[in-house]
């Protein structure tokens, strides 16, 4: 007797659009848009056309007069494109929290998060297939809307704000550089907006050079004047000193933005304590400072044949200053730089020449408290850990899994607590890799750059709305593996899934319906993550490798 199989159709790229209101008679009204007008349909490619990009990857939305449309410190996966009308962007100072309706993850009840014990299907991975059916748009996850400003003219008149009018484009920083929205912005006027989730705007800039320079000159530039207007020692300076430091300022990338791929050949060949591009050399001539916008690089001194990591600079840390300023207060042409800086795997830097430091910031400075070459003088036995994760990039991970060998008793407790929190089937392998003592295990660690977001075709991996945690959208994720792939840690796993009577789903030719797996943090969890609670010795904890001692300190 042959048992019958539940089968489903396998999604597809497009299956879910991000727009479901979006029809043919929208994209032909967008098409005779001078944007999308003068765009030459033939250079893309057969299965990804233009006319298919605007119809699956972008969304209309109208907003009315004071209803918010990004909010400063959202984690977003997509630019705007304003069509119709005006809206406002909040520079300063910034809006209360209130006032842009922020919302936390709901934390389960004590009652809800026990009764996990006796309502979870003991059977793994199980789904019901019906909620795939007309599944929410990917990477939209947790958002709100119909949030509005109460009083305009208030606003207008206490906080500055710059108008954005019809054909401009903004939110592709957080679009493409994986960080959170770097501010508020509301409907002034009734407003019309389409929206691309990052998937759509790579293929545009991919295949129209047009739609590559007006974004990356718009990326360039807002990103140069956040992060001079972020800098403690340009505060003091006025907008018209602020635009002469940004006319001199260079933005600098280098290595790869997909720089996984790289690294894990590297992996497997053993060599993953080689490191990236050389940015600056020590004993070379400093003719400007460096100030880290995004990415890592590593900083070194030369240690017999080779060099030895001192430490790693993230976004917003500045090299070269300790250097410069003790040239400037000395009068001393003669220094150079004591230290070498290489980027690991992909860093944006700003350049900022000598002369201007000499004219805006030095003089209203104080004295750099350390030289980054001090550092050279810890023992190196102690150091070993620091080269040890640099080497491997865990400074990447703000949430990794530490295990204190020592004191774990491999009683698979946090496993099972895992498990129990997540349909059966635990998100991480307590396995990884190990330095004396130390492992890190196989979890997901909710990475400062989140590679693994670069190449999913649907936007089911993300940020969260409410804490910046990298999730999976289980309704529009297809399975494809691409976000595993990407992982430079192998901490995303596709599973089979079931249904609700445990048998495998497939597809109409009978092949597996895969869903990516991975750590969500337990964010819905009162307490924080089951693993951790759950370790009866204490050797278990989340930490966040961009800090000043990892290996003491847990996640907070």
């Amino acid at each position: 007797m042959v048992t019958a199989v539940e089968t489903m159709a396998r999604p597809q790229r497009w299956a879910t659009p991000f727009g479901p209101d979006m029809t043919e008679s929208v994209v032909d009204e967008l098409m005779a848009l001078p944007i999308f007008r003068d765009i030459d349909e033939s250079r893309f490619p057969g299965n990804t056309p233009l006319r298919g990009i605007l119809l699956n990857d972008t969304r209309e939305t109208v907003y009315e007069p004071g209803e918010i449309v990004v909010r400063e410190g959202d984690y977003g996966n997509s630019a705007f494109l304003i069509l119709d009308g005006y809206l406002r962007v909040v520079l300063s100072p910034n809006l209360p929290q209130n006032m842009l309706g922020r919302l936390s993850t709901k934390k389960k009840g004590v009652f809800e998060a026990l009764s996990q014990l006796w309502t979870n299907n003991w059977r793994p991975e199980v789904r019901d297939p019906s909620r795939y059916q007309g599944a929410q748009a990917a990477g939209t996850s947790g958002t709100t809307a119909g949030v509005y400003l109460q009083d305009i003219p208030a606003i207008l008149d206490k906080h500055q704000t710059a108008q954005l009018g019809p054909e401009m484009i903004f939110g592709e920083l957080a679009a493409l550089g994986r960080v959170p929205r770097t501010a508020s912005i509301f409907a002034e006027t009734q407003v019309r907006v389409l929206e691309i989730r990052w998937q759509g705007l790579r293929e545009l800039r991919r295949f129209d050079t047009t739609w590559k320079d007006k974004i990356d000159l718009a990326y360039r530039k807002n990103a140069l004047h956040n992060a001079l207007q972020e800098a403690p020692m340009f505060q003091h300076l006025t907008e018209d000193q602020l635009k002469a430091v940004e006319d001199s300022t260079l933005f600098e990338t280098h290595g790869a933005f997909d720089w996984h791929t790289s690294y894990k050949r590297m992996l497997a060949q053993g060599r993953e304590m080689e490191h990236g591009t050389p940015i600056a050399k020590q004993g070379d001539y400093p003719d400007g400072i460096l100030m880290v916008r995004a990415g890592f690089a590593r900083v070194s001194a030369e240690l017999g044949n080779g060099e030895r990591t001192l430490t790693y600079l993230g976004a917003g840390d500045v090299y070269g200053l300790e250097e410069l300023y003790r040239a400037w207060k000395n009068k001393d042409d003669d220094v150079v730089m004591e230290t070498s800086l290489t980027a690991l795997g992909y860093v944006d830097l700003l350049r900022i020449p000598r002369q201007v430091l000499e004219e805006y910031a030095f003089p209203e400075m104080d004295p750099p408290t350390q030289r980054l070459a001090d550092l050279a003088g810890a023992e190196i036995s102690s150091d070993a850990l620091k080269e040890w994760a640099v080497g491997r990039r865990y400074i990447n991970g703000t949430r990794a899994m530490l295990i204190d060998l020592n004191r774990c008793t491999r009683c698979d407790d946090c496993v099972r607590a895992c498990a129990s929190t997540h349909g059966g089937n635990p998100r991480f392998i307590r396995h990884g890799a190990t330095f004396d003592h130390w492992m890190v295990a196989n979890a997901c660690m909710h990475c400062a750059d989140p590679v693994c977001m670069i190449g999913c075709p649907t936007g089911a991996i993300h940020r969260s709305m409410s804490d910046g945690s990298v999730v999976v959208n289980d309704d529009t994720c297809i399975g494809c593996g691409t976000c595993a792939a990407s992982c430079p840690y192998d901490n995303i796993r596709l599973v089979q899934v079931a249904n609700l009577q445990g048998e495998p789903l497939v597809d109409s030719e009978h092949k597996p319906i895969m869903k990516a797996t991975k750590c969500d943090f337990c964010s819905s969890n009162p307490g924080g993550p089951a693993c951790q609670r759950a370790c009866p010795h204490d050797a278990l904890r989340r930490v966040d490798f961009r800090g000043p001692d990892p290996f003491r300190g847990g996640y907070k």
